[in-house]
């Protein structure tokens, strides 16, 4: 379980980092950028890859992955910047809804009622949570944020099941290959602003990549460690890291950053929980 629990604290941590960079006023896409070659440098240290599996053509899963990835991630920076962490943390987690769906309609896995209820209770979570108080135009669209974030983390995770898929080359190669295309894609985003908004290149915010390619990465290792010490177990491992982000993240967002929630807010909290919990016993459980 101690995997498990590192993992949740990187995973909230890259949060709260998000949620400090707005504050000290870091630049997010050349944060993330720097985070994605930090994550390769680790990825190489640790996985020791063979020279050959990363020269191999990438899939087009490799390559959507690749793009999806910043993109989302910057979303995610959005999300937390507008409407905090607690919220676009459960925006994050609520998305295992569309693999679900995907392997239900798609794959041909059977529907039990657990499942169907889970479901059901994720989908009125959401509603609840990103209800909030209408104080001008300006904040009324703040819900694109946490729901770009719900469909695109959901989408990654779909590829990210088809990679599993892919037997020819390691799971943790597929990563470093696919942490080097988001690399390659954020650098020419960073060009573009480069040549064409005038904005320079910081050493601050290569300095705060490092550290969130640290936690991004060491949330990757941990989780694929606590998968491995509990190989019997999926769902624990499933059911932890996604409940002890929620709660974990919460407990952070309301304490110390005083993010404000509503009473119908704190329903939708406790619907999300139930949600991941009925969706997981539904992995066991067939009724």
């Amino acid at each position: 379980m101690i995997y498990i629990l590192i993992s949740i604290c990187c995973s909230v941590t890259v949060a709260v980092l998000l949620k400090l960079a707005r504050r000290y006023q870091i630049n997010i896409i050349q944060t993330v950028t720097w985070n994605y070659l930090f994550a390769i440098t680790l990825g190489c240290f640790f996985f020791k890859p063979q020279i050959n599996d990363l020269l191999v053509s990438p899939a087009p899963s490799y390559i959507a992955l690749g793009i999806l990835l910043p993109v989302i991630f910057w979303f995610l920076a959005a999300s937390i910047k507008h409407i905090g962490i607690v919220k676009s943390d459960i925006a994050q987690r609520l998305s295992l809804f569309i693999p679900i769906l995907a392997a239900f309609f798609l794959f041909k896995e059977q529907m039990n009622s657990l499942k169907l209820m889970g479901l059901c209770l994720g989908f009125t979570a959401i509603l609840l949570v990103l209800i909030k108080k209408q104080n001008s135009t300006k904040t009324s669209t703040n819900w694109l944020y946490p729901m770009i974030v719900f469909l695109g983390f959901g989408i990654i995770d779909v590829l990210f099941k088809k990679i599993a898929q892919i037997t020819t080359i390691p799971y943790t190669t597929s990563l470093i290959i696919i942490f080097s295309i988001a690399f390659l894609v954020s650098i020419l985003s960073i060009l573009y602003l480069l040549i064409y908004k005038n904005e320079k290149i910081a050493f601050i915010n290569f300095i705060c990549g490092g550290i969130l390619g640290v936690f991004n990465f060491g949330n990757i290792l941990f989780y694929l460690k606590a998968h491995q010490s509990l190989a019997q177990s999926p769902s624990t491992v499933f059911a932890a890291m996604n409940i002890g982000v929620i709660i974990l993240g919460s407990v952070i967002g309301i304490f110390m950053f005083k993010e404000k929630f509503r009473k119908i807010n704190y329903i939708g909290l406790t619907l999300a929980l139930a949600s991941i919990i009925l969706i997981t016993l539904s992995q066991i459980y067939a009724v």
